[in-house]
């Protein structure tokens, strides 16, 4: 059974043109097409003994959806260009933040390849219905800038986080991403602020959210102390359990004992 030290590999459906994916996931063998001057493996392959990662499946045409269906069902697959049958042992998981059950009604997607992929299914909310973790995926994404560009921001306004919060981000966590990059490469200085033409994010409903002023200053580390505090007030410090902080914070208990210890927060 695939295990947790196996590979794992992503393919993001929607980046590669339709006319190679079946070379992308399943390989092709020298000759198959003008350009395949040597044989290739695939993702599939790749990952074999362990786990692959088809991201934005539901932009996956129609004829490879077929084939991804045989190699689920028979749990084998053949190059393109190939007839040998190779056999595969891939843990699936596919990912879509379009509706499969419209599509598969509007003919968009195959209805049996639906039903063996949606065997254990998560719905992950969109994230105006989880604004309390975007405090939290804001001083991850400006860590992971600051390393990136060689920044030093360790300070973010209560109004830059309200206007962030208050938007409703119809692009989900790509969209926040983009933003806070965007905001990191135009910054100069230890505070953050957000670039013109961000100043005022838009809702898709055209009201804007809170107008950008200066004001106190908070550090990252406070932030996150000030959101892991309200989460703990919330759930009266109960931190495990499935109404537990942790759960709220997808953190482990653990972890977050460990964090609580650091920030130096006590229950009353």
């Amino acid at each position: 059974m695939p295990g947790q030290t196996q590979p794992f590999i992503r393919v993001n459906c929607a980046a590669i043109p339709a006319d190679l994916v079946e070379s992308e996931l399943f390989g092709h063998e020298p000759g198959a097409f003008t350009d395949a001057v040597a044989l290739r493996r695939g993702k599939f392959e790749l990952a074999e003994g362990g786990t692959i990662f088809l991201d934005e499946v539901s932009e996956m045409p129609i004829a490879t959806q077929a084939k991804l269906l045989t190699v689920l069902q028979e749990k084998e697959l053949e190059r393109v260009g190939g007839s040998k049958a190779i056999q595969v042992n891939v843990r699936v998981i596919s990912a879509t933040n379009r509706d499969l059950g419209s599509e598969v009604a509007a003919g968009l997607f195959r209805a049996d390849l639906y039903y063996r992929l949606n065997v254990y299914p998560i719905t992950l909310p969109p994230l105006r219905d989880r604004r309390e973790d975007i405090p939290l995926l804001v001083t991850h994404f400006i860590s992971v800038f600051n390393k990136k560009f060689g920044k030093n921001i360790d300070e973010i306004s209560p109004v830059i986080m309200d206007t962030l919060q208050s938007y409703d981000w119809p692009g989900n966590i790509r969209e926040l991403r983009n933003v806070l990059e965007r905001a990191a490469i135009t910054n100069t200085g230890t505070s953050l602020y957000l670039p013109d033409g961000l100043s005022q994010l838009k809702n898709p409903n055209g009201n804007n959210t809170r107008l950008i002023t200066e004001t106190e200053l908070l550090s990252l580390v406070e932030v996150e102390r000030q959101h892991i505090l309200h989460t703990l007030q919330k759930t009266n410090w109960q931190i495990s359990g499935i109404k537990g902080a942790a759960t709220i914070l997808k953190m482990n208990p653990s972890t977050l004992r460990s964090r609580i210890k650091k920030l130096g927060l006590k229950k009353p």
